[in-house]
């Protein structure tokens, strides 16, 4: 190798060695630009990862990707399920199968009877009342609603209150929109540990 190959090899190195530099406080980016290879990788735009603009007026707009339709948050496609949700597919006219096959997959404590008892009162009280027993405010508009401290729901099991709540029945319309299934399962407990027991 002669000479001049060896003195532009060494100065390559140094050219190399000299780019890697990028300790910005001593030598300010804005002050000293250098050559980078491939920039936006060093400086890459980032955008928010949950963010949908539709309107490109907005101010949130130079965030979005232009080539995901100014979208960064794609609308999830029908049919899709949220991770670790199981959907509820038993028929609404299979009360009877769901009555004996349901399980409660929760222990039973005072912890969980006390939170059955806050979503009772949020969601069931106005048709049922305080005690259970069919007598809400909205009973005096309309007639059937169940008495859950008495009667023949004394005899039924959770799985039958979580599929009635799910599916509904009679005049009642499913609450599942409303109330997740694990808040389904709680409401069952309450009603039959402390309603249908206090009414004994």
């Amino acid at each position: 190798m002669n000479l001049i190959n060896k003195i532009s090899m060494l100065l390559l190195g140094v050219v190399l060695l000299a780019s890697c530099n990028h300790n910005f406080d001593y030598i300010p980016e804005h002050q000293t630009p250098r050559w980078e290879y491939a920039p936006n990788m060093y400086h890459s735009q980032a955008y928010e990862p949950v963010t949908q603009v539709v309107d490109t007026n907005e101010v949130l707009s130079y965030n979005t990707s232009p080539g995901n339709k100014g979208m960064n948050l794609r609308e999830p496609v029908p049919g899709t399920i949220k991770r670790g949700f199981t959907p509820y597919k038993i028929p609404k006219d299979s009360l009877a199968y769901a009555s004996a096959t349901l399980v409660s997959p929760f222990t039973v404590n005072d912890e969980l009877i006390a939170q059955g008892e806050v979503l009772y009162k949020r969601y069931c009280m106005h048709c049922h009342g305080a005690e259970g027993k069919g007598d809400g405010p909205v009973s005096t508009k309309f007639n059937g609603i169940a008495n859950l401290a008495g009667g023949q729901i004394k005899n039924v099991s959770e799985g039958h209150i979580f599929h009635v709540i799910s599916k509904g029945k009679g005049m009642m319309l499913s609450h599942a929109s409303q109330v997740t299934q694990e808040e389904r399962w709680k409401i069952a407990h309450y009603v039959k540990e402390k309603l249908q027991k206090a009414a004994q």
